[in-house]
């Protein structure tokens, strides 16, 4: 009786050990992975946003195929690889799929209950319902976007002035009640003049809210935008510059070369315009480097981006969860000046 008792014991703790999430890891193989616990270590690389007051991934991930090109689940798993590898800033636009992109994105801040830890950055200005920088269609175009995004704040609102700027005070003047209402933390510029920035940083001497973002279209084969006069106004206002468009519409990620490749969509027709002799060389030269240091294409776009002094974090977007994984490789390059010389010499 003792020893059936006894061996009753035995057989209950094996089945313990065999079942129990602790017990598993004692008969873990020696040099079997060691699970890592606690937060990704990209969440210990921040950069301050210039006088913004906010620190953020040195890598925004934006948000223009949400709604689009990728659908909710799929745009929530690639929200969820960013957070992942300790990103913590998303950007979007009132008018990215209509405003669906901003509905996605509130979703995912709502249902996984990190409002607080992530820094929101919106473009507004061009949705169809509200459209322009006027201070009517402005703060419309800000509590829709609050109300798509289901938040109480924007952390850095850029204004987007692409089809013109009336009048620089009235629009801050507006952006100054938005911030003191709390609906803004920060404002952002987008498609403003040097000229424009200058007159809003006399203005700010006045008591109206500073610009202190700016997105600009900017990569290697983009540097028309931001050149001369608007370059040096941002530098000399210590601006700190997200730049759009990393990737070139995608076409320095790699993947497509050829204009068969790409078909007659939008998307193609962005990708097709940079398959010319200079795109070619380009996407060689990033070829080689990625070969060279082991890492993908996309990861060299944007090393080379945050190796211009001036640029703050880029806002890259992505199609899906392993393209998070190529971008967030290009945080932790430096490249050599030989290989950014080698860039330069196959954009130009």
């Amino acid at each position: 009786m003792a020893i059936g008792d006894g061996s009753e014991i035995l057989a209950h703790s094996e089945r313990r050990a065999s079942t129990e999430p602790g017990q598993a890891l004692a008969s873990a193989h020696p040099s079997a992975p060691i699970p890592v616990q606690g937060e990704p270590v990209g969440a210990q690389v921040r950069i301050g946003l210039g006088e913004t007051g906010l620190s953020a991934f040195p890598l925004l991930l934006g948000g223009a195929e949400f709604g689009w090109t990728v659908d909710l689940p799929a745009s929530h798993s690639i929200l969820d690889a960013y957070r992942a590898r300790g990103g913590n800033a998303v950007h979007t636009s009132d008018s990215f799929a209509g405003g669906r992109s901003e509905h996605i994105i509130g979703e995912w801040l709502r249902t996984r209950g990190i409002r607080d830890e992530m820094v929101l950055a919106i473009r507004v200005g061009a949705h169809p319902d509200n459209p322009g920088m006027d201070p009517v269609n402005l703060v419309r175009a800000v509590e829709a976007s609050l109300t798509r995004l289901g938040t109480d704040r924007i952390d850095v609102l850029y204004l987007n002035a692409s089809d013109g700027l009336a009048a620089v005070e009235d629009t801050l003047a507006t952006a100054e009640w938005l911030v003191e209402a709390g609906k803004a933390r920060a404002i952002g510029a987008y498609g403003f003049t040097a000229e424009q920035l200058v007159e809003a940083r006399i203005l700010a001497s006045a008591g109206y809210p500073r610009i202190t973002v700016l997105d600009v279209p900017y990569n290697m084969l983009r540097r028309q935008d931001f050149t001369g006069d608007l370059r040096l106004v941002a530098s000399a206002q210590q601006m700190a510059v997200t730049p759009s468009h990393a990737l070139e519409h995608g076409f320095l990620a790699g993947r497509h070369r050829t204009r068969t490749d790409v078909g007659r969509s939008v998307r193609g027709r962005q990708l097709a315009s940079s398959m010319n002799k200079r795109g070619g060389r380009t996407l060689r030269a990033l070829d080689a480097i990625g070969a060279e240091l082991g890492v993908p294409q996309a990861a060299v776009a944007v090393a080379w981006l945050l190796a211009q002094r001036i640029v703050t974090a880029p806002i890259v977007n992505a199609f899906a969860p392993a393209h998070v994984d190529e971008l967030v490789q290009g945080v932790g390059i430096r490249l050599s000046r030989a290989q950014l010389a080698e860039i330069s010499r196959a954009a130009d």
